[in-house]
């Protein structure tokens, strides 16, 4: 089983596909909690290169409000992360899959839950 939803952006900046997938996670109820610039933080803790990377922090509210309902400790596993790295050929955008995460969770109810997020975050990469 993957642990991400992928997709690659062709002939696009790190910062053009930042710009749309904010979009995108915003238009399906999503916001972007955290971020985090890995590139600038390996350099300044590190000294080390390497190309664009980030991670957004995605929480749809309403959703997070079900899940946390169900399972108060399942907020250990959130927010949604949303990678946007450089790699050869353009930006791979990588959603987490939250069924994945959250398998080790004897709760078949949050396992719908995050099945419809699931859902959701697949529509968003999609969309970027």
């Amino acid at each position: 089983m993957s642990y991400t939803i992928n997709r690659m952006i062709e002939n696009a900046s790190l910062d053009e596909v930042d710009a749309r997938t904010r979009k995108a996670l915003s238009d399906a109820g999503f916001g972007v909690l955290t971020e985090i610039d890995v590139k600038a933080t390996m350099k300044k803790k590190l000294d080390k290169e390497m190309g664009g990377y980030r991670i957004l922090g995605a929480c749809n509210p309403g959703m997070a409000w079900e899940a946390l309902e169900m399972e108060p400790r399942v907020g250990a596993m959130l927010p949604c992360n949303v990678i946007l790295r450089e790699v050869d050929g353009g930006i791979e955008v990588s959603a987490i899959d939250p069924q994945a995460s959250m398998a080790a969770i004897d709760n078949g109810n949050l396992q719908d839950v995050a099945g419809q997020v699931r859902d959701m975050l697949a529509e968003v990469v999609d969309k970027v």
